[in-house]
């Protein structure tokens, strides 16, 4: 055998031997500065991981970034962004591969600041453990706490509490057994068990990979006495525990590429599948048997968690993407209210009763939040009343979805149990969540069969019933014009019904204020009579502000197409103002009247409103009658 052959065969044989190592995910997190990220560089230093020109990278950006002597600055490793290394600090989740004799590692520097909370979140999430960084100078912070309290959240079982920087506080067995007593009470009350407390120095190495001279002391019964390595390299992985729940496959696309062939494709989240097997598809509940587990390599008898598989089935079944195949003898649930807790991760506030879109497994529909039950407060866990949550914060909330869907408690499988929001205009991810459990009014409310449906109604009316929504500034004109529409509607014969937003506040909003999260309610229970009333066959007007573009367009959305029709109001804030006949705007400028639309409170101007009506140029007469000219040509008077 030649050398190039015994090196061909030497490099296959390493191969193999690195693709059947275990891979453990895991997570640094922690308050800014407490050494993640040159935690991480100097694993990737141990393990041999670096190679000779990013040696020399770091020992020159080192050199020039600050750090005297032999010591490198192994934090450099990782912090990529400009910013960060301006800063000192970690701003985006940065991942890390490394691996060992025994195992393969992927790791997420999360950072430490509290306004990227979302971004420790998101690295955490499909972790198997988690380092927990605490400055031995600082010991447990605000930040410490938030990011324990969501590693509980989220599920993660095994946890190291790193007290770092060890060497500045001249590796004292006292100030290690101090932290370890404060954190142990507040992990005592989140529940975690499985808490490793190990003294390090990221920046010197002690105990990191070996154990450390300058701690002879933990080595005593009372402590682990391991090192971090060796902890990474034995502690378990969630893969095991995943295989053991039942199995559950979220449908990712339906696999048709030939009339012959007919299969569903996705990751499986749990469990285990064999040929044979009776399984359930949900939420529609229909069952069958798995025919094939098809795979690329080819056929296999039974497949389990993690593997990307193409199940057939023996009976033709309708299944699309977002559904759910499960194990028939343990389905998931299937609803569409919930109990679960949100991380809200935005800067603008959650606001309840708005629209969000909710993307669960493979699946994404329509939610919202229809009471935010209390707020965390995470240093002293102690639950606080809320009527909105702002960046970061923590509330255990109620969800009301536009449909059912298959689903597991988080605990018990992340994947089917958690989810995030996200934002329907500017699509971002605005919070992330877990379910806990279906409301029971979820399972025990069900639609009632009516025989005389709205057409009927409709027909008896002469008319195509519809919503007129008129929106602008207060002071506008949406009153005036609409009370003129709907006298002529009502002297043409048509059946009608005015809500105007002062009338409506007097007896079915009466609770509500002017807060971002109170107009929003208003608005959604507006939307929701209106839909009402269209179902009774009526022309319904709404004379309203609703100055937010995502309630406008959740009114929209109960409706059918052509249902609904926006009147844009479009005064400008001056003319407005200078008619002030409610003395409101001259209340907003001195002061006594808070968030008032167009002075403190802001007005999201339609963007192609199906009428427009240019009201600093028309009479309220002249405007009214362009609505109703509209309306003919759209069908919905025929007088």
């Amino acid at each position: 055998m030649n050398e190039t052959t015994l090196l061909e065969t030497n490099i296959e044989e390493y191969l193999k031997a690195h693709e059947q190592k275990s891979l453990l995910r895991f997570i640094t997190c922690g308050s800014v500065d407490d050494g993640k990220s040159t935690l991480i560089g100097r694993l990737l230093f141990e393990s041999k991981m670096l190679f000779e020109d990013q040696l020399a990278a770091m020992e020159a950006d080192s050199q020039k970034w600050g750090t005297q002597g032999e010591d490198m600055d192994f934090a450099l490793l990782v912090d990529g962004l400009a910013a960060e290394r301006e800063q000192g600090i970690t701003i985006d989740v940065a991942y890390r591969f490394f691996a060992t004799e025994k195992r393969k590692f992927i790791v997420a520097d999360t950072p430490g600041h509290e306004q990227y909370t979302r971004n420790m979140v998101t690295g955490a999430s499909t972790a198997d453990a988690a380092i927990l960084m605490v400055d031995a100078r600082k010991g447990i912070l605000t930040q410490t706490r938030r990011h324990s309290y969501l590693m509980s959240l989220l599920g993660i079982r095994n946890i190291v509490v790193a007290i770092n920087k060890m060497d500045l506080v001249d590796y004292s067995q006292a100030r290690f057994d101090d932290i370890v007593a404060e954190y142990g009470q507040f992990a005592e009350q989140l529940g975690l068990t499985n808490v490793t407390y190990l003294p390090l120095s990221a920046f010197k190495g002690d105990n990191i990979v070996t154990k450390s001279a300058n701690t002879p002391w933990f080595s005593a019964p009372q402590y682990a006495g391991t090192t971090l390595m060796e902890f990474l390299e034995t502690v378990e992985i969630n893969d095991a525990h995943m295989q053991s729940a039942p199995f559950r496959l979220p449908v990712q696309w339906v696999n048709r590429p030939n009339l012959d062939f007919r299969g569903f494709s996705g990751t499986i989240t749990s469990g285990v599948v064999k040929s044979g097997d009776r399984i359930r598809v949900q939420p529609s509940g229909k069952e069958s048997e798995v025919a094939r587990i098809v795979t690329y390599d080819g056929d296999l008898a039974q497949a389990i968690a993690g593997q990307s598989v193409t199940l057939t089935l023996k009976d033709e079944i309708d299944i699309s993407r977002g559904d759910v195949i499960s194990i028939a003898q343990a389905p998931a649930e299937t609803a569409d209210q919930f109990e679960s807790t949100l991380v809200w991760m935005n800067e603008a506030a959650l606001l309840p009763g708005r629209p969000y879109l909710l993307k669960v497994g493979t699946q994404t529909v329509t939610a919202s939040i229809t009471d935010i039950k209390y707020q965390v407060n995470v240093n002293t866990l102690e639950h606080t009343a809320a009527k909105q949550l702002e960046l970061n914060g923590i509330g255990v909330c109620n969800l009301s979805l536009d449909r059912a869907i298959a689903f597991d408690d988080y605990k018990t499988n992340k994947d089917t149990g958690g989810f995030i929001l996200i934002d329907r205009l500017s699509n971002t991810t605005v919070a992330a969540g877990m379910l806990h459990f279906a409301l029971r009014r979820s399972q025990n409310i069900h639609y009632q069969h009516v025989d005389v449906n709205k057409q009927a109604r409709a027909l008896t009316k002469g008319q195509t019933p519809s919503v007129l929504w008129f929106t602008g500034l207060s002071g506008a004109g949406k009153s005036t014009i609409a009370n003129l529409v709907e006298k002529k509607l009502h002297a043409l014969g048509n059946h009608t019904y005015l809500l105007d937003g002062d009338n409506v506040r007097h007896g079915l909003n009466k609770d509500l204020g002017f807060t971002d999260a109170d107009r929003v309610e208003n608005i959604r229970r507006v939307g929701e009579v209106s839909k009402l009333m269209v179902d009774a066959g009526l022309i319904v007007l709404t004379a309203f502000i609703s100055p937010f573009k995502a309630e406008r367009r959740m009114a929209r959305e109960q409706l059918a197409d052509g249902e609904f029709i926006e009147v844009f109001v479009d005064t400008p804030l001056a003319i407005a103002e200078e008619r002030d006949v409610k003395g409101l705007y001259k209340k907003a400028r001195s002061g006594e009247l808070k968030n008032f639309t167009g002075i403190d409170s802001a007005y999201e101007t339609p963007e192609a409103p199906e009428i427009h009506l240019d009201a600093a140029n028309l009479s309220a007469d002249e405007a009214a009658e362009l609505v109703i000219t509209e309306l003919r040509k759209r069908g919905i008077i025929l007088s």
